[in-house]
């Protein structure tokens, strides 16, 4: 057999999975044909207009309307609605037949062995042999599902499980049938973490698999000790959201969103399939849930979980909390424990976690029993669900957004301790644990040569985690091939000449010492190395400038200083793009205002596909001053055409800083002009970034990188342009549009966008255009509109709009 390649994806069930798959596979460039069942009998809409079950959009209305759902949902499900054409529809009487051309078919229908044995039978009659077949199953054993099918059909196929939303959630679990081919699990494993940007994870066919197996058990068990302890929503959400590295909806309103009746399903089949599990009693519901259920309480899908919106007579809105005493919804409390008070200094999550465990208050005391309970139970877990350690902890990363697994977590707070957690709650762990210890084994990880080894129990020995070699782990390597760190930047070598510039300001502001460190890379880079990537493995690559430095420098009117580090600021990004070896920014997550900038003056950008990016300067009341303004003015010149379509051209530029626009997705970046087509890439695993980024400063190195000539042909349209903007924003400020201090800051960026006001068109400097930048930034700075605006922005981390 030749090398297989997946140019076309067959999904079988359109629903909110099947739909949110089918835009994956776009996502990536893969032509999908999505197809569901025909309507039973028309609706009234078809009805008046004439139309019958034998016509073609009847036929295909079910499939039809839960992709154009799909499409409109939020967050949307597909990087750029223009993928959506890669989507064909169809139903299974009409269109089966096209399966056929198919070179991966997924089952995506309702959680029922029947049915899904039935659609089997039926997909093999025009499956093409050799074309790859899974099922999207959550826990149906994978074993009951391919009985009575052909051999081949068996050695091709398995489950492939999806997490909801699937752009989003990045665990892809691989589930063996009886006969399924290694060749296809080797595939399947490869092809989930290059091409669909997951977190591959070959599972054991057990009931709810790797992921949803501790996750629900982790969810289950924090139900009792809620009600034992007689904790609110409010405070579990609290005590269980970022603090501990996981997502802001936390437990209860992720529920909400994923729905009581799909955790209730779950649940009872590990409850009525795992009679040997020492926790069994934990998986049946508390009376609180069956009372919901039973009010068809489900969450988001009803309107009413375990939160609730109202709208107040005076048309306010508010949500509601639903008490678990008495089931009675009411106003919100805010949460407050004195040991999460504790961490606000920690920034690293997996530093907080000795911290928590030693709380003396209700937090400490439910954070001692729900992760005894956990490290208990994972540790049965092996090998029952998995041979290996790091797949537990990688499922629960991926499909549930934690930021570190069980093992890692209890390597942070010391095994023994962990040990003696268990022992308080009266729990037993699992005997390989005590065998570890015993063995010179004192943690579950460890990292060695710039490589994670993971205790291996059938060796009882560490062995290094396989697949790591694509990846560069920037945690791995910090300390071991550091050359250069201040108080908020780390330079490390990468090897084959590239050095990296990472930043660990909090939430990745750049100050002060980030600048500096971006020069030092750049000295140290031109020195003695061929190239530099400037990127980090943080949760945003960066939120912008440190505005509380200008808020400060403004306040006191300190505007010599502030002159002089907007300056600094616009000479570094311009070093970037002047220095004489090549400079890649690795973009990912939030990478707004200062951030953008510095992206826009890299050689080139290897953008995360999940990467958020755009000015925004306008939110605290200034312009781009980091270069961003004059760079989108040399944007827009480069891309002038003839006539008087260069004033639309630049038009759109400029919106797209006086709207601060930010894109959701790296796609949509190229269409605000922040990325560039031809220059920039996009990967799709995150965790491939930086030695993708690498990869890319080595090759334009060894093509022989000369350092750019500065330019001095940026046509600006002068009074001509600033006509037209002025009389704009006049009319919207004038219609109530805009406020009285937007009209300012859009006239101040209208005027740098111009290039001032000249008399005609005319080429200007690159610095020509930063000087009045700065200008036009340092007077905003002086407005008392502006300081409120910031300050806004440092108490509520929101925009003010005044």
């Amino acid at each position: 057999m030749g090398k297989r390649r997946i140019n076309k994806v067959a999904i079988i069930g359109s629903g909110i999975m099947g739909s949110g798959i089918a835009c994956h596979f776009a996502n990536i460039g893969v032509n999908v044909l999505l197809l569901d069942i025909i309507p039973k009998e028309i609706n009234a809409k078809e009805k008046a207009m004439g139309l019958s079950l034998n016509d073609k959009v009847v036929r295909n209305r079910i499939v039809n309307d839960a992709l154009a759902n799909a499409l409109k949902s939020n967050p949307s499900p597909i990087y750029h609605q223009k993928f959506a054409e890669r989507i064909t529809t169809g139903n299974l009487e009409d269109d089966i037949v096209n399966v056929a051309g198919a070179d991966w078919i997924m089952e995506v229908v309702v959680e029922r062995l029947d049915i899904k044995k039935q659609v089997f039978e039926k997909l093999e009659n025009y499956r093409t042999p050799g074309t790859l077949i899974t099922t999207n199953t959550s826990g149906i054993p994978i074993k009951f599902m391919s009985e009575g099918r052909s051999e081949d059909f068996q050695n091709h196929f398995c489950g492939t499980h999806f997490f909801n939303p699937p752009r989003y959630l990045k665990l892809f679990e691989i589930i063996p049938g009886p006969k399924t081919s290694q060749e296809v699990l080797n595939f399947l494993n490869g092809y989930g973490e290059l091409f669909l940007g997951k977190t591959s994870v070959i599972a054991k066919d057990t009931p709810a698999f790797i992921g949803n197996r501790i996750g629900i058990f982790s969810i289950m068990s924090l139900f009792h000790t809620v009600k034992d302890m007689g904790l609110t929503i409010e405070e579990v959400d609290k005590l269980t959201g970022p603090v501990i590295g996981r997502p802001k909806s936390a437990t209860f309103r992720t529920i909400d969103v994923v729905g009581l009746d799909t955790l209730d399903h779950v649940a009872r089949g590990i409850a009525e399939n795992c009679p040997e599990d020492e926790r069994l009693e934990l998986f049946k519901l508390p009376d609180f849930i069956k009372i919901m259920m039973e009010k068809n309480w489900l969450g988001s899908k009803t309107d009413q979980g375990f939160y609730k919106k109202q709208v107040s007579s005076e048309g306010k809105k508010e949500i509601l909390s639903l008490d678990l005493n008495t089931l009675k919804y009411r106003s919100s409390k805010k949460a407050k424990f004195a040991t999460l008070e504790l961490t606000k200094s920690v920034d690293k999550v997996i530093d907080r976690f000795k911290i928590l465990l030693n709380g003396k208050d209700k937090a400490g005391t439910f954070y001692k029993k729900t992760f005894a309970a956990l490290f208990a139970y994972v540790s049965h877990r092996i090998p029952e669900i998995s041979d290996d350690i790091y797949k537990i902890d990688d499922a629960m990363k991926a499909g549930f957004g934690w930021e570190h697994g069980p093992f890692q977590i209890w390597d942070a707070i010391g095994v023994e301790r962990g040990l003696a957690l268990i022992k308080d709650e009266g729990l037993e762990v699992a005997s390989w644990v005590s065998d570890m210890i015993a063995s010179g084994n004192p943690t579950f990880y460890k990292v060695q040569n710039g490589n994670t080894y993971v205790y291996d129990r059938s060796k009882n020995s560490q062995v290094k985690v396989p697949g790591q070699d694509a990846f560069i782990i920037l945690d791995n390597i910090r300390k071991s091939k550091a050359v250069f760190k201040n108080s908020d930047v780390v330079i490390e070598d990468l090897g084959d000449g590239i050095l990296n510039c990472e930043f660990q300001s909090k939430m990745n502001t750049i100050g002060g010492d980030v600048l500096a460190g971006l020069n030092k890379a750049i000295d140290l880079a031109e020195e003695n190395f061929d190239g530099l990537v400037i990127g980090n493995q943080g949760p945003n690559f960066s939120v912008g400038a440190n505005i509380g430095m200008i808020f400060m420098m403004a306040v006191e009117q300190e505007y010599e200083e502030l002159n002089a580090s907007i300056k600094h600021f616009q000479d570094t990004m311009m070093r970037m793009r002047y220095s004489s070896i090549p400079t890649v920014a690795a973009p990912h997550g939030l990478s707004l205002g200062g951030a953008c900038e510095l992206s826009m003056h890299a050689d080139k950008v290897v953008a995360a596909a999940e990467t958020y990016m755009g000015l925004v300067e306008f939110g605290v009341g200034v312009i781009p001053g980091g270069g961003g303004s004059k760079e989108m003015a040399l944007r827009a010149s480069d891309t002038y055409r003839k006539g008087d379509v260069e004033l639309n051209v630049l038009q759109e530029y400029f919106l797209t800083i006086g709207m601060a626009k930010v894109s959701k997705s790296a796609y949509e970046a190229f269409d605000l002009g922040v990325l560039q087509k031809g220059k920039d890439v996009v990967v799709v695993n995150r965790e491939r970034q930086i030695a993708t980024a690498k990869a890319h400063v080595k090759l334009m190195a060894e093509g022989g990188y000369t350092k750019p000539i500065k330019r001095k042909d940026v046509k600006v349209l002068g009074k001509q342009a600033l006509g037209m903007f002025l009389v704009g924003t006049d009319a919207m400020e004038a219609s109530n549009y805009i406020s009285e201090h937007d009209h300012k800051i859009a006239n101040k960026l209208a005027y740098v966008m111009a290039g001032g006001d000249l008399s005609e068109p005319s080429l200007v400097s690159e610095q020509y255009l930063l000087d009045i930048e700065r200008e036009a930034f340092l007077s905003l700075c002086t407005e008392r509109k502006t300081l409120e605006r910031i300050q806004h922005m440092l108490k509520t981390g929101k925009p003010l709009r005044n």
